[in-house]
This record gives C-alpha cells, structure tokens and sequence, in this order.
C-alpha cells in the first residue's frame, strides 16, 4: 500500500478537490466533443445517421472508433483538470508501470476467459456458432485500438484516480477497494444487473491490484484482456458487443447467472493467488 500511496499524495489532496476536478474534466470533455463536432458538420464529414452507428457494434469502425475517441476525450479532459486543480500528472496516477505486469495481466485473463468459455461449450455446446465473417479481421484491428483506450481511460480513472483519492482518505486498502468497485459496478447498471454485479466484483479486485502492485498495469492487462476477448473472440447474444462479427457468438441465456457466479469465484481468487507472488508487489519509490 505504501507505494500507491505514495504516489496518490503527490499534489493537493484536500477532499473538495477531487469532485471538483471530476466536474472539470467532464465539462472540458464536453467542450472537446463539442469543437469536435462542429469542425466535422463544418467539413461536411459528419455522416447523418453516426449517432445510430456509434450504438450498434454490428457498425465495427463507427462504433469502437466513437468507444475509443469517448474515453480518450474523457481522460484528455482529466488530465488537464487534475493538472489545474492538483497539481497532478498523469505518472502520478498511473503508478509504477511495468510492461511485465501489463502482458501477465492480459495472459492471464485471456486464458480464463477462454476457460471460461469451454465450460460453457461443454454444457451447451448448441448455444455457439462459428460467426467469423469478412467484418471480423476489420473488427479485430479496430475494436484493439478502441478498448485499449477505453480499458486504460477506465483503469486511469477508476482504479488510479478515484482509489487513490479513497486511499488517502480511508487509509485501507479494502474498505478503499469496496468503495471503488461499487462505484465502478454502478456505471454498468444499464447493461443489467448481473453485468453490474460482475462489473463490482471486478472493480474491486483491481483495486486492490492496484494498490497492492503500486500502479494500473496489471489491472490494465486484465481489463484489456476480458473487454477485448468480450467483443473479438467470444461475442455473447447478451453483452454490450451483442452484434459484433466477432470468431465465435454465444447464445445462452440458461446460463446468465451461471457465468455470473463462475466470473466472480475466479476474480475472487485472482488477487489471492497474485498476492502470495513476490515477484508482484510494488517496488520502493521515492
């Protein structure tokens, strides 16, 4: 915890900072998003109907081009306010970085997704089809460049920005944890209830990855990992990538709170599993 925190105390720290910040950043995003538009209306490069492609994965350039861009503004806009109002940089927030971490986070739960996957097939193997198609080389260029902003621009915000500022203010990594991954599940209410159940139990667990490995590589990795797998691989009938041309479609709604309760028992066991490995705490930091 020692190195997290100190990272999260370089700047100012008073409590009213940190939702005034937020209300920056959200704001300075929306100025951006704003000017953006108006140059492309102005250029003529705004297609008509972009506002019902940039919903729809089945559209895969529109779609995770616009993921990318949304988050990647939101974090810009971020950034520049915690540099206003913290005196922060961005390092402070992404902690110690390690490539390693980063590739042993993606690997790591890239191989349980997979797993994951095969228990499903072994039980209803009639509920997946092969959908690989002319879209699906497109999609998986493209849907790596928009999650790996969006997963970063999440990992940046939640479990660097916002857990860092719990920690300073709770001085414990759990009840910090908690907080974070509540707060985290709660933006993914609209996708249901059992996605916003995964999305906590997910929040939490890399929090405390977080804060145990002294930045956001890890957790990073594992992100990237379960969003990328989610819309390239393995594309479920009922997730948010629902449509995408992705290698193979899983329809199975037998099997929703199934998977629900698989996920969660291995997120639980991951931080367990990675705390009793040296090789993944964090390193003395000045």
């Amino acid at each position: 915890m020692d190195v997290y925190l100190a990272y999260a105390s370089r700047g100012a720290n008073a409590w009213w900072r940190y939702p005034l910040c937020l209300a920056l950043a959200c704001l300075l995003a929306a100025i951006m998003v704003m000017a953006i538009v108006v140059v492309l209306m102005l250029t003529h490069l705004l297609p008509d109907d972009l506002a019902v492609q940039v919903q729809h994965p089945e559209s895969v350039i529109p779609f995770f081009a616009g993921v990318g861009a949304s988050f990647g503004i939101l974090t810009i806009g971020l950034a520049i306010a915690m540099a206003w109002v913290h005196g922060k940089r961005p390092g402070d927030v992404v902690g110690q970085w390690r490539w390693s971490y980063f590739a042993r986070g993606f690997g790591v739960w890239f191989t349980v997704q997979t797993a994951l996957a095969l228990i499903d097939f072994l039980i209803a193997p009639h509920g997946f089809a092969l959908s690989a198609g002319g879209g699906t080389l497109p999609l998986a260029a493209v849907a790596f460049a928009g999650i790996l902003i969006q997963t970063f621009s999440e990992e940046f915000i939640f479990r660097g920005y916002m857990t860092q500022g719990l920690l300073l203010l709770l001085k414990n990594p759990l009840p910090t944890a908690i907080v974070s991954g509540v707060l985290f599940g709660s933006l993914h209410i609209a996708n249901g209830i059992p996605q916003a159940l995964n999305a906590t139990v997910f929040g939490i667990v890399c929090a405390l990855i977080a804060i145990r490995t002294g930045g956001i590589a890890l957790s990073f990795g594992l992100h990237l990992a379960n969003n990328y797998f989610g819309a390239v691989v393995v594309v479920s009938a009922s997730d948010v990538f629902k449509g995408s041309p992705g290698i193979v479609t899983q329809t199975t709604p037998q099997l929703l709170w199934w998977d629900v309760f698989l996920g969660v028992s291995v997120l639980i066991a991951v931080p367990w599993l990675i705390f009793r490995q040296r090789y993944f705490s964090a390193a003395p930091t000045s």
